[in-house]
């Protein structure tokens, strides 16, 4: 190995006493491609065993917590125990690899399609559909304060679940507009109770989240189990979240013993859009301001080995690759073994099968243009 390489390749022990062979994370993807039970399915635990050779741990795709938060087509459950054989599949896939094994888990709120949750019923924080650019969003249902706590205790079953399938960890999707998100923001979020109003309210669902699920950790795992949060740093919208309200979420997290915070973004070098008068990256921003009491992943647009270690640099303590190990699922190796120069970053339209990625998900790909760095 290049020995400019080895920041990549440091152990970090987390908070939880789990140890991690290196700071290379495969990014959370949503794949598309589970059984329409909400099952693995083969393909998938193909694709993910491909993938989890050489990176540090991999976190997988979201998985829904409860009926009414299944926010994707292909998606799979952790909502009930006869998931549990489905979700052991897809633990024992990636840890065979020599990876550790962390669930995503989630619920879509305003943004689960309606043919997908009993009786086409969407719920959110408020009644106040989704903006995002022509798409026409139902407007959603607003949760009951009983439907909140039974959502919250559902986080914690299904944290209960992956502990039971033998994941070493899970990560509590708060980005991308999902449910979590939706209470959190001043767009979705026009409460008057005690989960919505001023910040600190808006605050008390993502905290009980994650209090719940440490106190689901603590009651059920028999050896170090991490808990992770990810959060999307701003939203384009207004009213919406800005860089100053994520600086006032972080605190917040930062002071609940997590194994780490998940930054959520397209491009690691982006600039805030309001709140701050600073022209630093969001994620040089975090990590200033939290990195010390609890460690930061960073992500976006990471292809070479020279990109992951400008990241790294920065002072975040791990660095999150996504679109790039599928489009190269040897790349740690390749880094590992001096081969760098061999990476390829472009997606190959005739690799599909080399590459073991589900037809779904290459599907999306091939036709979402700008999405992945194609080879013509």
């Amino acid at each position: 190995m290049n020995s400019k390489y080895i920041p990549l390749f440091q152990p970090i022990t987390l908070r939880s006493g789990m140890q991690l062979d290196n700071r290379v994370v495969m990014a959370p993807m949503t794949h598309f491609s589970s059984n329409p039970d909400g099952t693995v399915s083969d393909e998938e635990v193909a694709y993910y065993s491909r993938r989890s050779n050489g990176v540090g741990m991999v976190v997988t795709a979201c998985a829904y917590v409860t009926a009414n938060g299944k926010g994707f087509h292909g998606e799979f459950g952790s909502d009930r125990d006869d998931f549990i054989p489905s979700l052991r599949r897809l633990a024992s896939a990636i840890k065979e690899q020599g990876a550790k094994a962390v669930l995503q888990i989630f619920h879509g709120g305003r943004m689960c399609p309606p043919e997908l949750v009993p009786n086409g019923e969407i719920v959110s924080a408020s009644a106040v559909p989704a903006e995002q650019g022509t798409v026409s969003y139902q407007v959603p249902r607003a949760l009951t304060e009983t439907e909140i706590q039974s959502i919250i205790r559902d986080f914690g079953e299904s944290t209960r679940r992956a502990i039971e399938a033998g994941f070493d960890g899970i990560e509590i999707h708060g980005a991308n507009g999902y449910l979590i998100q939706q209470f959190f923001s001043p767009h979705s979020n026009r409460r008057e109770d005690q989960y919505g109003g001023n910040l600190e309210k808006r605050l008390s669902f993502p905290i009980a989240i994650v209090d719940e699920v440490k106190k689901v950790v603590a009651a059920h795992a028999k050896q170090p189990f991490l808990v992770g949060y990810r959060f999307s740093p701003e939203e384009p919208e207004t009213p919406g979240i800005t860089m100053a309200d994520t600086l006032a979420l972080v605190d917040g997290l930062a002071s609940k013993n997590l194994d780490y915070l998940h930054v959520s973004l397209m491009e690691f070098w982006s600039t805030p859009r309001r709140g701050v008068e600073d022209s630093r990256s969001r994620l040089e921003i975090i990590q200033e301001r939290v990195g010390e009491s609890v460690p930061v992943i960073g992500v976006g647009s990471i292809y070479t080995a020279d990109d992951a270690l400008k990241a790294i640099q920065t002072g975040v303590s791990m660095i999150a690759i996504g679109r790039e190990l599928i489009i190269d699922p040897d790349w740690v190796e390749k880094v590992r073994q001096g081969k760098e120069s061999e990476i390829e970053t472009k997606l190959k339209k005739d690799a599909q099968s080399r590459l073991v990625v589900p037809d779904p998900l290459w599907q999306a790909i091939i036709n979402r243009p700008g999405w992945f760095p194609i080879e013509d």
